[in-house]
């Protein structure tokens, strides 16, 4: 339950008090208002006593009373209304709202932090630890708690209001004041016709109200001076005189108005009655009827109080009306009435008003010093301690008396108390069994009401355990007579008693009071009473922390006949929910809603507002979203209607940009209201910035940008180049393709270099892109944002007039920043005059988002200045779409219905609130006061004649987050992210803007297939445009022809087709020898340094100026191996002018590329044994075996493959002849058809090219065919250059040079392996037959085989490496370092080739006797004459560094067998050669052979060993003999 500022005894204690009356003369009521005040409102700041008053009790006991208060009223004789109280109620309640600008009071329970109200104070989490401790806090601190004014207001206003009952003399008067003036012509006159008035009010049958605690009542007599309007002589003559007639304790001489307003203006006086008369203006009712009563009315209400008994009828004197009829709660009865009793007319409404506007705006007290604030409380004091307590003790002695001598026991109550307690108990009766005896009425005289009035005597003045056994006694006898208003009021006080009793000697009776409160509810249906006693019984369970129970009893106390009695105690239940040690945050929220539901019934809109935002809190991001749907829609509406326009949206807004669960129905009605919200929100501002708007939802991070025109489609033959547009997804990997691509060609154009300001060209921002620059953007070149739009409703929402929201600061980038102070303009109004002209902007006439959709728009901008520009958000006017039901001209759809009741669902404000009927609103009616009235009182305006298509201008913002920092620590180990720009774009001046069309561009080709297409570029801009190149990864794949113009033909020059290659017809007789023709890599854009990728585009004069075009001959070849190929073009161009912002643009294309397979060629290069000692041009040459296969598949089409010419491509070695040549012109091969062609190759010998700077390559054709395809010409040179580069880039074999000088160790092994090296690069051209519908075609291409070194077979088709298989990691340590690399045995081999020269028949008679005395003869080997053969011995150097030879002629037989396979001959002369031959030396050794008979011989018996020169270390290897050496000696 919500803190109070006073304790719960103090408000006991101040709840029921002494009454005293007053009645005042007329002069003395005139000198009281020079103040603005009664006599009764100037005492009432200083009726609390300061000091402490001592009394005896009937036992002649003394008692202590302490912080005594008295309460000093006007007489009014007629009670009040209950419509004036509740009236009263909620003006007060309404009046008292919280403060505004004070730190909120955060509560921690558990997961919820709770803004209860104006103090702060905060509980660590988890709250089961801590929380008793701070609730204790709360509980006993006054600065820590959650107040709850108007509650406060509410229960004081009540307890003021309820009239004096019968059955309990609590606010029954025991005094009455009776106050002259010093001024009346006869002081003591009027104080007599006081007396009189008092006395007929009292003791008249007309009057039964107010009521009087005994017949007796207490007159006090008071004589008010006038200090600054009297004589003060006169007045003392008076008061003695007085002080005659009633006595010293019942008279009092009152002076005041000490102060002359006019001298003491500079001083302040403290204003005592504001903290009285300002809690509520609507209280001071009293004070403004006191204005309007007549003036003896005014005597009379302020004259009732003497000290003498009344026990006299005095004669009425005519000066003295009877007025005392109206209660001043019902002012405005009084005024229907239509007159009031009395002399003067009645006062008009709007008087009051002012009276009471006058009365508690003016100042108070401006007669009055300090020291006549002391002299009212030594007043006050004075009655108190002479007259009223004097009286009360008296009182209580009587009455004590009359009782034990009625009931005749001992004198003593206590006595009697101990008697009736210790003796027999009667059993008590439960309410279900009692009778409704609450119209049962005792007699004044009873004893029972004897008892009740000592009782309720002694509680007021403080005496609580005489108090409660007087009670209790009472409440036997109540029950006994079953007399249940009686009793119930005896159990009320009792408890109460109880419960203020010091030293806590009993424990409170809590049945008490829930038996007292059930039976004013259900027997007695005294409402008033009942809510009385649960506001005591809750402050006091609250104060013994019992929560649970207090916020039980205050939920039984709500009902349907008070919304706003209900509301408050639903309120406070909730504040005792989270005040238990354990808080119950959800019970407080739910009964928070309950509470504002009928703080709404009853037209208590703030509060209704607070307690669902309070509320809200629990609720809001927990799950529960049907609950926050309804809240925040409540909290719309009540913020609509108390005109808190932003929060009425904000709440909406809420409703709508959450997940909702509600059905489409009811998500259309929300809209609706949000709509009508909004757009009186825009007619309220009409010149304020665009609202913001919360629906369609917005992926900012998704947002993507384009910069330029959208691609051209196709046209028949002519395919646009794909370039980048919003219908491309975004890969990295292919980003990162294109990066590498334009930096390549950024590197060639800076002479091998990436400038350091480079920035990378992007067309198309998202959020993967580098974002951290200001992109830039071109001049008459639109800027295209794609906007991700989600509908979160399950409605479809329509946009009108969908653009963007932009900001522009011109400027001239050509011109210093300082110079250019050019103004800003924004789109955002739509009024700038400069908006058109400088930035055409696209807008959408309608885009529909259908429910729970994701949908896109596309945007544009088209810049016209340079700038820069400021891409903000998007601005549309948000609307419904109109339903079927609603086109047809029907206006209770569907939707309709359902959004009335739901808006009517929980009767937020029912007819008890006053509401007024509806009235249809009009979509173009603005919204007045009534308007809204109506809009509360629960009816929609979604019903009856709807709006349809109502819509509302706003924008929203288009908020990009970076990427997050991850760089350097700082950032790492931060949250930071850094910025993006995508939607700040550079606008630069004009730069040229090309377009590349591919004309008869193929998608499909075989591996290798030459095609000849034409490429158009179209420069669509107005400015010239130079240094065109392209880049590409394959550049294998294209040729844009020679530099020279002989070696690129114009046009198809063949017989038989129009061919893509340069042809001759040749003569048959001349096919198998070779044509040979030399061209250089320069030529076709080779050995340049450039890197292969880049390409320049041979334009016409290298421009290609505004709005011209030009076509250029592509040759292209398809890749080697078969599949799907997507191939990267980057065209790069440059403006003749230089730019500030732009130094280049480039345009992408990708081509799809589907290859087929056609021929696979596999090369062989072995050493030929022909070596002529006399001919050093034949001295090295080669044999080369292909193997050339149709792996073609069918499906292609293709008939057969036909080998028209092979030619070779190298700067040593060429193509000499065929060896096999076959009969047919050219070599047919059907599908899986294979064929074998033998070549000759030899080195070239061109002294001319070594002599030259420039690198030649010589090209040799053989051809098979009858047409020579000159392959050093394009195409052929192309790809054949482009191949030979690509594949030295993937695999670079350094180049060795040899200079004077021992040759390093590292170099050894590589001037042994180049010994067999071949650089030797074999083209095959074939055509192809293709049937493609019912039409023969005939395709042409050209493989590549590049034969690199001796017996190592090369292929055509990409070698595909095999995946190795994964194995353990091993971890070694080397013993010792790694030696260099030696060359093998096998290397070493090859260094010198062997060739014989030799008759291969010799005849020799060997029966003709020879020389008796020869060797042979003399041994017995033979009878007839020797054989001798001549032999030549050939040797040739194959490395290109000096080589020591040994040639052995001994024969190194390892058994008799090798000797026969040998033969039996020998050769004569030396056995042993050491020769050093020269890097490419032929040298000859003639040796003779000795035969001794006829037979077949082998030669190849000579061993010749071979190592470096000056390779000390490294020993003689022996060399191969390709082929044996045979020889034929016939006899004759």
């Amino acid at each position: 339950m919500a803190q109070c500022v006073q304790s719960v005894q103090e408000f006991i204690q101040d709840t029921f008090v002494p009454m005293v009356a007053v009645l005042c003369s007329e002069a003395a009521d005139s000198s009281t208002r020079k103040n603005n005040l009664s006599f009764a409102e100037l005492v009432r700041p200083f009726c609390r006593l300061t000091s402490e008053v001592h009394m005896r009790d009937p036992n002649n006991q003394s008692h202590v009373i302490k912080n005594l208060r008295i309460s000093v009223t006007g007489i009014v004789t007629q009670p009040p209304q209950q419509t004036a109280i509740r009236k009263l109620l909620s003006e007060v309640v309404s009046a008292s709202q919280p403060a505004e600008g004070l730190v909120a009071n955060v509560i921690t329970a558990g997961d919820y932090d709770l803004n209860i109200s104006d103090r702060s104070v905060k509980a660590s989490v988890p709250w089961y630890n801590n929380w008793k401790d701070t609730l204790t806090q709360l509980s006993s601190s006054k600065f820590h708690a959650a107040t709850t004014p108007w509650f406060e207001a509410y229960r004081e206003c009540f307890f003021q209001s309820m009239s004096p009952s019968d059955h309990e003399f609590l606010h029954h008067y025991l005094a009455c004041m009776l106050v002259a003036s010093s001024r009346d012509p006869d002081p003591v006159d009027q104080f007599l016709k006081l007396s009189q008035e008092q006395h007929r009010i009292q003791h008249s049958s007309d009057y039964s109200y107010p009521k009087w605690f005994i017949p007796n009542t207490l007159k006090y007599y008071v004589l008010l001076h006038d200090v600054s309007d009297g004589e003060e002589q006169r007045a003392e003559s008076v008061y003695e005189e007085m002080k005659q007639r009633y006595g010293t304790q019942g008279c009092y001489l009152l002076k005041f108005n000490s102060r002359i307003p006019s001298s003491g203006a500079d001083e302040q006086i403290p204003d005592p009655w504001s903290q009285y008369l300002n809690r509520n203006n609507l209280q001071n009712q009293e004070t403004c009827e006191d204005d309007l009563v007549p003036p003896l009315n005014k005597n009379k209400e302020n004259s009732t109080n003497a000290l003498e008994l009344d026990g006299l009828d005095h004669p009425i004197n005519d000066g003295i009306p009877n007025n005392f009829k109206s209660h001043p709660f019902e002012e405005d009865d009084l005024v229907q009435s239509g007159e009031l009793d009395g002399p003067h007319p009645p006062k008009s409404v709007e008087i009051m008003n002012d009276s009471v506007k006058q009365n508690s705006s003016s100042a108070r007290g401006l007669s009055l010093t300090l020291t006549d604030h002391d002299r009212i409380r030594q007043f006050i004091q004075e009655f108190t301690f002479r007259g009223l307590l004097p009286h009360i003790e008296k009182t209580i002695r009587q009455l004590n008396d009359q009782l034990v001598s009625r009931k005749g026991l001992s004198r003593s109550l206590f006595t009697a108390t101990k008697k009736w307690f210790s003796g027999s108990k009667v059993p008590e009766k439960t309410i279900n069994e009692l009778k409704n005896a609450s119209s049962l009425l005792y007699p004044p005289e009873a004893p029972e009401l004897q008892i009740r009035k000592m009782a309720d005597l002694c509680f007021l003045v403080q005496h609580y355990d005489l108090a409660y056994n007087c009670y209790h006694t009472a409440k036997k006898d109540f029950l006994n007579d079953q007399a249940m208003l009686y009793a119930a009021g005896a159990l009320e006080m009792a408890a109460a008693s109880v419960f203020l009793q010091p030293g806590a000697q009993r424990q409170y009776p809590t049945h008490y009071m829930e038996t007292a409160i059930q039976t004013y509810k259900d027997l007695c249906k005294n409402l008033m009473l009942a809510e009385r006693c649960t506001l005591l019984s809750a402050e006091i369970l609250k104060s013994q922390a019992k929560y649970s129970e207090a916020a039980t009893l205050l939920i039984r106390m709500t009902s349907e006949d008070s919304d706003l009695r209900s509301a408050l105690l639903l309120e406070q239940a909730a504040h005792c929910f989270i005040n238990m040690r354990s808080p119950m945050v959800r019970k407080f929220a739910f009964h928070m809603i309950l509470a504002g539901h009928r703080f709404g019934k009853a037209d208590q809109r703030k509060h209704a507002l607070r307690c669902y935002s309070q509320a809200m809190q629990v609720y809001k991001g927990k799950g529960w979203n049907l609950a926050e749907d309804h809240i925040n829609f409540t909290i719309g509406r009540q913020s609509f209607t108390l005109r808190q326009l932003d929060n009425a949206v904000s709440a909406f807004r809420h409703i709508l940009i959450n997940d909702s669960k509600q059905t489409a129905a009811q998500q259309e009605a929300f809209l609706r209201e949000y709509l009508y919200v909004y757009k009186s929100v825009n007619q309220s501002s009409p010149d304020g910035p665009l609202p913001q708007l919360p629906l369609p939802c917005i992926n900012s991070s998704a947002t993507r940008v384009f910069f330029g025109h959208d691609r051209r489609p196709s046209e028949g033959e002519k395919q646009a180049a794909t370039h980048v547009s919003l219908d491309q997804e975004y890969e990295r990997e292919a980003s990162q393709q294109w990066k590498e691509l334009e930096e390549q060609v950024a590197a060639v154009v800076n002479k091998g270099t990436v400038p350091l300001n480079f920035q990378l060209t992007q067309y198309c921002l998202n959020s993967q892109t580098d974002n951290l620059r200001f992109p830039v953007a071109v001049v008459e070149e639109p800027v295209t944002v794609e906007v991700a739009f989600k509908n979160p409703l399950k409605v479809p929402l329509l946009l009108k007039d969908l653009s963007l929201l932009w900001k522009f600061n011109f400027r001239d980038f050509n011109k210093s920043l300082e110079g250019d102070t050019r103004d800003s303009i924004s789109n955002e109004k739509d009024v700038h005059p400069k908006a058109s002209h400088s930035i055409g902007t696209e807008v959408i006439s309608e885009f529909q988002i259908n429910g729970e959709e994701t949908k896109v728009a596309r945007l544009k901008l088209l810049p016209h200045q340079t700038g820069e520009l400021h891409i903000l958000g998007v601005v549309y006017n948000l609307s419904t779409v109109q339903s079927a039901s609603t086109q047809d001209g029907l206006d209770s759809s569907p939707v309709m219905q359902v959004a009335g009741s739901c808006l009517n669902a929980s009767n937020l404000y029912s007819g008890k609130s006053g509401s007024k009927p509806q009235i249809p609103h009009n979509q173009r009616h603005q919204p007045s006061s009534s308007d809204q009235l109506e809009y509360f009182h629960g009816l929609s305006w979604t019903e009856g004649k709807t709006p349809h298509g109502l819509s509302v201008r706003g924008r929203q913002y288009l908020e990009i987050q970076g990427l997050r920092l991850n760089n350097t620590k700082e950032e790492k180990t931060s949250v930071k992210y850094g910025s993006d720009r995508r939607l700040d774009p550079i606008i630069t001046e004009a730069m040229p803007l090309l377009e590349v069309f591919f004309i008869n561009f193929p998608t499909g080709l075989l591996c290798g297939e030459i095609r000849k297409t034409y490429v158009e570029f179209v420069n669509v801009s107005r400015c010239p445009l130079t240094g065109l190149k392209v880049v590409c990864k394959d550049p294998d794949f294209f040729s844009f022809g020679s530099k020279t113009a002989v070696l690129t033909p114009l046009s198809p020059t063949a017989s038989e087709n129009c061919s893509a290659y340069k042809t001759v017809v040749t003569d048959c007789a001349c096919m198998s020898s070779a044509l040979t023709s030399s061209v250089s890599p320069a030529d076709f854009g080779m050995g340049t340094g450039n890197p292969l990728w880049v390409t320049y585009v041979p334009l016409p004069d290298s421009v290609l100026l505004p709005e011209a075009s030009v076509q250029l001959p592509m040759w292209l070849r398809g890749p080697d191996e078969e599949g799907v190929h997507e191939i990267n073009f980057l065209f790069y161009y440059e403006s003749t002018k230089p730019h500030s912002k732009l130094s280049h643009r480039v345009l992408r294309h990708t081509a799809i590329i589907c290859t087929s397979r056609s021929l696979s060629v596999k090369a062989t290069a072995c050493r030929s044994n022909v070596l002529e000692a006399d001919e050093q041009s034949d001295s090295d040459n080669l044999l080369v075996f292909l193997d050339v296969a149709n792996i073609n598949t069918s499906e292609a089409g293709v008939r057969e493959f036909h080998i028209i010419q092979v030619s070779s491509g190298s700067e040593h070695w060429r193509l000499q002849k065929c060896i096999n040549p076959a009969e047919d012109k050219d070599a047919k091969l059907s599908s899986r058809e294979r064929a074998k062609l033998c070549f000759r190759a030899t080195r070239c010998q061109n002294p001319e090219a070594t002599l030259c700077t420039e690198r030649k390559y010589i090209f040799a054709d053989i051809v098979l065919g009858s047409e020579q395809i000159i392959s050093a010409t394009t195409p052929c040179a192309d790809f054949f250059f482009q191949n030979c580069y690509a594949a030295r880039s993937r695999k670079t074999i350094p180049q060795t040079t040899m200079g004077p000088g021992r040759p390093k160790t590292g170099d050894v092994t590589k001037l042994v392996q180049r010994c067999s090296e071949v650089d030797l690069n074999i083209i095959v051209l074939w055509k192809a037959y293709v049937v493609e519908d019912n039409k023969q075609l005939i395709l042409e291409g050209q493989l590549h085989v590049a034969l690199e070194s001796i017996g190592k077979e090369a292929c055509s088709l990409p070698q595909v490496q095999e995946t190795q298989e994964m194995v353990l990691l091993k971890f070694t340590r080397p013993e010792q370092p790694q030696l260099p690399a030696r060359p093998s045995m096998e290397q070493l081999s090859h260094l010198i080739k062997i060739s014989f020269h030799y008759p291969e028949y010799y005849d020799h008679p060997f029966h003709q006797k020879s020389c008796e005395n020869h060797p042979l003869h003399q041994a017995g080997r033979g009878e007839g004459s020797l054989c001798f053969v001549p032999v030549t011995l050939v040797l040739f150097n194959c490395c290109q560094i000096e080589v020591d030879i040994i040639i052995d002629l001994r024969h190194k037989a390892t058994s008799p067998e090798m000797l026969e396979v040998h033969g039996s001959f020998t050769w004569l002369g030396q056995t042993q050669y050491k020769i050093q031959l020269k890097g490419q030396e032929v040298y000859s050794v003639p040796l003779k052979a000795c035969f001794v008979h006829a037979g077949v011989y082998n030669l190849g018996t000579p061993r010749v060993f071979a190592k470096l020169a000056d390779q000390s270390v490294q020993c003689e290897t022996s060399q191969q003999n390709s082929t044996p050496a045979l020889i034929i000696i016939n006899s004759i």
